[in-house]
């Protein structure tokens, strides 16, 4: 049995999620008795693909030419499902991120494959590999099982451990997948992103805003108080939609979905589609003076307060116990 993980990269520099899709890999490999094979797409990615190593690949392909150093769904799905091919792997692991949840249905059509996104756990059974993913926008959880001979699996961030990496890299094989100019029928051809600002799909933390902020001037209480606790600003749709903040921090069904240890929900009412996008975070705070307010049915803790004097007092609890 073999298994192929897509180790995502941007900028020449491995993405938290490329550590636990390999992680993950290698926890199913051992309980199936099979091997992982690591792939590393993009310009030059020779340099950092070995340290893959270290979270358990056991063998590491490098695919790499000029072109690649921008992301196109099509020639991205054209070389791991070549290397599939070329390898014989039974089982492929992407990132449920944006790059991952575009590439990982092109490959399954490739392959002739099944496939289950969005997954949050795995286990074995007789021989079988179960997946487990949220439905019904996130209400219920289901357990799949592929029945066809290649299986894709997309794995939500943050929700699978990365591991502590050995510091055994291992050795890179760079190898080669022939690329026509047609393979490059989608290209991205330039991506920004703000400077010093936490990617709310990997934060550890996050504080969400929502229409009950009243305003765009508002949202520094928010910024401050994720900058006191280290973490990522969020929003809800109706705050995105209202041009308030960007749609890079939407959180929910047409946003981002993210799984923190700490989900700060703060004048958010916690409408179905927003819950979709944050009920697997590890510990929710919802903060809303409406005491009926939906968030709070899946809130571990909840505060029935005004945003405006609850969230200025937390930020002052909390600088002084950080001593900041």
């Amino acid at each position: 049995m073999k298994i192929l993980a897509f180790a995502e990269q941007r900028d020449n520099k491995l993405k938290k999620s490329a550590f636990e899709v390999v992680h993950t890999a290698r926890t199913i490999a051992d309980q199936i008795g099979g091997e992982v094979i690591a792939l590393v797409i993009g310009d030059q990615v020779q340099v950092i693909a070995g340290e893959l190593g270290g979270y358990g690949a056991t063998k590491i392909l490098a695919v790499q030419q000029p072109k690649l150093g921008k992301y196109s769904s099509t020639a991205y799905a054209k070389v791991i499902a070549e290397i599939a091919k070329k390898e014989q792997a039974d089982i492929i692991l992407l990132p449920a991120t944006a790059m991952g949840r575009d590439s990982a249905p092109r490959v399954a059509v490739k392959l002739d494959a099944g496939i289950a996104s969005d997954c949050i756990a795995f286990k074995v059974d007789s021989g079988n590999i179960i997946a487990t993913r949220p439905v019904y926008a996130g209400k219920a959880l289901t357990e799949i099982k592929i029945n066809s001979a290649v299986k894709v699996f997309t794995l939500r961030p943050n929700v699978f451990p990365a591991g502590t990496s050995t510091s055994m890299a291992a050795k890179v094989e760079v190898t080669d997948i022939p690329l026509a100019e047609s393979d490059f029928a989608s290209l991205v051809i330039e991506t920004t992103q703000a400077s010093g600002k936490i990617d709310v799909a990997e934060a550890d933390i996050i504080v969400s805003g929502g229409r009950g902020m009243k305003g765009p001037e508002n949202f520094k209480m928010i910024e401050d108080l994720a900058g006191v606790l280290g973490g990522a600003v969020g929003a809800s749709r109706a705050v995105v939609d209202a041009g308030w903040r960007p749609h890079n921090e939407q959180v929910g069904q047409t946003g981002k979905t993210v799984s923190p240890s700490l989900y700060i929900a703060v004048a958010i009412s916690g409408s179905i589609q927003h819950l979709a996008g944050m009920s697997s975070s590890k510990y929710i705070v919802a903060i809303n003076k409406d005491k009926d307010a939906p968030i709070f049915q899946i809130a571990d803790y909840g505060i029935v307060a005004d945003a405006f004097d609850i969230v200025p007092a937390i930020m002052l609890e909390t600088k002084m116990l950080l001593g900041k």
